[in-house]
């Protein structure tokens, strides 16, 4: 059945946004006349990079539990109130045919309000251990496609649909670009090169391991390209340019994905579900350094699927600044163990995902307004 109207919820990490911006794509993809309107959650960052990727966006004033007390947890339930009631009128405003959710506090009462007005809704869940909100929403959905096999311990059996995750198709087609890659980023094609991805938002542990390893990498005579996040940018380029080690590019964030994967020869990264996600599409060697500040330490799990499949390697957060360097050097001269790891990791790629999905959405049945 046609999309003509649609609404995607979500957000608050790139592990939100980017998977929806993908669907939203093949959306338009298949149906160029289909109404897309986003809801995130205001002041976070959807609410600049959908806008950028072409599409409308509204805001709910929701806000996600702190673990420890504060004014802002007081204020939580009204804020709840007030996004469910603001839900409630984006949706009757749009008249959507079909609500799909993508996680994160965002998503809830978008998810909730479209199932009381009756609208059919889709969850899309990224990780191998879900988030509270898909949880809670899931009984209802209509279907619930997901990124690893065996979520019926978390979700009803007959509504799993295992497609895995969505990826822009662009990130991943690294094919023949290795010289366009070496040029891009200013490398030396003789020197091997480890890329550094700490999530959209950098990653404190993983900017301290190769900050204090980083005259270690010059000296064995090996390349990093290096996305640290715009909070700890400055601050890095300060140390880098006073050391002037020509062999470590830092960058903010990382436009072209897919040439920093072509040049990579090893890949360090956190687990979130989008990276690993695109790591088993790329085949790279990956050393992956989950973060133990998420929801129900949901990316050690989803290192620990890799890992037990001899698909990546895992060093844990406090042991990171410790052993992080030595073992990424070791890596990137051990041919044998960086052929196993990426054969292994390819294993998990799921080419097809976004597609998938969207041919669920087509499946299932559409709201239709008066």
């Amino acid at each position: 059945m046609k999309l003509d109207r649609v609404i995607i919820s979500g957000g608050g990490t790139g592990g939100h946004i980017f998977p929806a911006i993908a669907v939203a794509d093949e959306i338009k993809k298949r149906f160029p006349t289909c109404h897309i309107l986003f809801v995130g959650a205001e002041g976070k960052m959807e609410m600049e990079r959908v806008p950028r990727a072409g599409y409308k966006i509204r805001g709910l004033p929701i806000q996600g539990f702190q673990r420890k007390l504060t004014l802002a947890n007081l204020k939580l339930p009204f804020k709840i109130l007030f996004s469910l009631l603001k839900a409630r009128r984006i949706i009757k405003q749009f008249k959507p045919q079909l609500v799909i959710g993508f996680g994160g506090y965002a998503s809830g009462p978008t998810l909730k309000m479209a199932n009381l007005l009756g609208v059919p809704t889709l969850i899309q869940e990224q990780n191998s251990f879900p988030g509270k909100t898909n949880k809670l929403l899931a009984k209802k959905a209509k279907a619930i496609c997901t990124a690893y096999p065996n979520m019926e311990l978390f979700f009803p059996k007959d509504l799993i649909r295992y497609t895995g995750n969505p990826i822009r198709s662009d990130i991943v087609e690294i094919s023949g670009k290795r010289q366009q890659a070496v040029e891009h980023f200013n490398l030396d094609p003789k020197k091997a090169i480890i890329l550094v991805i700490g999530g959209s938002l950098g990653a404190r542990t993983l900017n301290k391991a190769i900050k204090e390893g980083m005259e270690k990498i010059h000296e064995s005579n090996v390349q990093v390209i290096w996305q640290c996040g715009r909070l700890y940018h400055s601050d890095l380029a300060i140390s880098v340019n006073r050391r002037n080690l020509t062999s470590v590019h830092l960058l903010q964030f990382i436009d072209r994905m897919d040439l920093a994967y072509a040049a990579a020869d090893i890949v360090i990264s956190r687990a979130g579900a989008i990276s690993v996600s695109e790591l088993s599409l790329v085949g790279k060697p990956t050393i992956l350094v989950p973060s133990p500040n998420v929801a129900e330490d949901h990316q050690t799990k989803n290192a620990l699927s890799l890992v037990n499949e001899s698909a990546a390697i895992l060093i844990e957060d406090n042991s990171a600044r410790s052993k992080l360097v030595s073992e990424a050097l070791r890596l990137i001269t051990n041919e044998s163990l960086k052929k196993e790891l990426g054969d292994n990791i390819l294993k998990f790629g799921k080419i097809n995902a976004t597609k998938e999905i969207v041919d669920v959405c087509i499946s299932i049945e559409k709201r239709k307004w008066k």
